[in-house]
């Protein structure tokens, strides 16, 4: 998904209240379309709307189609292209086509799937929707679609009218150490896509006034890690060249399935970490997961430039694997 709308929770509860609810879901483009495949627009019966599949541009003849869906019972597959004029007015260079897929919640999207499709977002368990726009197979995967998920790209399968729709968890970002690299991270972070979260006991620096607006936790490391958990789109940044505050939270990320783990630290100082870690007993794998010294090397200088670095490093394991 293009971010974590709340589409699917909105259409559901409509469905409930009775309102009657449809799902219009992007499921193809060609050219500057204004939105990506797996972009998603929920309409209830009476007319009310919650997302958008087009940033506008033919959001009113969805809405029309999708009414007649509802009263129908049966899915749509819509095609509009967008004009120049209005790719131009949502902040694109040319037009584009883009295909619409319309279900009617119940007759096409039985409310079952939908309510486990809903409860696997609300625990950020990634799930793929499956659907067969030949026949009427609906169902949700979350093992499979390798590429599709860590790429976070809806789409149909190869060679065929199976369309897979992504929706992973929001991607998340644990500094553990609010220093001046953390200053510039976070902001680059936020743009990324991440929602980012400061751990540091020292209240000196992670105050409001070095980071304003920010969630910052002053609890010991390996207790706010506990207290937030660590998952597959979750990525922890060790910032405090402290061992005390350091170890803790990378004995849990060990232990855990986040993404990626980066420690701040020279190649000496990363090699004191892992007698550390293999003295507490983690193996020779587990300790390769941690990125360390931190970031790429593309020759940083200052903290801005080091951010940057982590976040591509960050990046790269994301898209490409370790």
């Amino acid at each position: 998904m293009e971010r974590f709308d709340k589409c699917p929770e909105t259409a559901l509860a409509w469905h409930r209240a009775g309102k009657g609810a449809v799902l219009a879901t992007v499921i193809e483009t060609w050219g500057s379309a204004p939105r990506r495949v797996g972009s998603q627009l929920a309409i209830s019966g009476e007319g009310e709307i919650e997302g958008s599949v087009s940033g506008g541009c033919v959001e009113g003849a969805v809405v029309v189609e999708a009414m007649d869906a509802l009263a129908e019972g049966k899915a749509r597959e819509l095609e509009f292209g967008v004009s120049d004029e209005d790719a131009f007015a949502v902040g694109l260079a040319c037009g584009g086509t883009i295909r619409v897929l319309v279900e009617p919640v119940g007759p096409v999207l039985p409310e079952d799937i939908l309510d486990r499709l809903v409860k696997y977002r609300a625990d950020r368990v990634p799930v793929a929707y499956v659907a067969d726009l030949d026949g009427t197979d609906r169902r949700l995967d979350t093992r499979g679609h390798d590429h599709a998920f860590r790429m976070d790209r809806s789409g149909f399968a190869e060679d065929s009218r199976t369309f897979v729709g992504v929706h992973n968890p929001p991607l998340r970002l644990i500094i553990v150490g609010a220093v001046h690299i953390a200053q510039a991270l976070v902001p680059m972070a936020r743009i990324a896509g991440y929602d980012p979260t400061l751990i540091d006991p020292r209240e000196a620096f992670g105050s409001d006034s070095r980071f304003p607006g920010e969630t910052i936790l002053h609890d010991w490391p390996d207790e706010a890690i506990t207290q937030l958990g660590l998952d597959t789109r979750t990525a922890l940044v060790l910032l405090t060249h402290d061992p005390k505050l350091d170890d803790p939270a990378l004995e849990q990320a060990l232990r855990a399935d986040c993404f990626y783990i980066g420690a701040l630290g020279s190649t000496r100082t990363h090699a004191k970490r892992v007698d550390r870690l293999t003295g507490a007993g983690f193996t020779e794998a587990e300790i390769a997961r941690i990125h360390g010294p931190i970031g790429l090397d593309i020759g940083a200088a200052g903290p801005a430039e080091i951010a940057v670095s982590i976040l591509a490093q960050m990046t790269q394991v994301l898209r490409k694997g370790a």
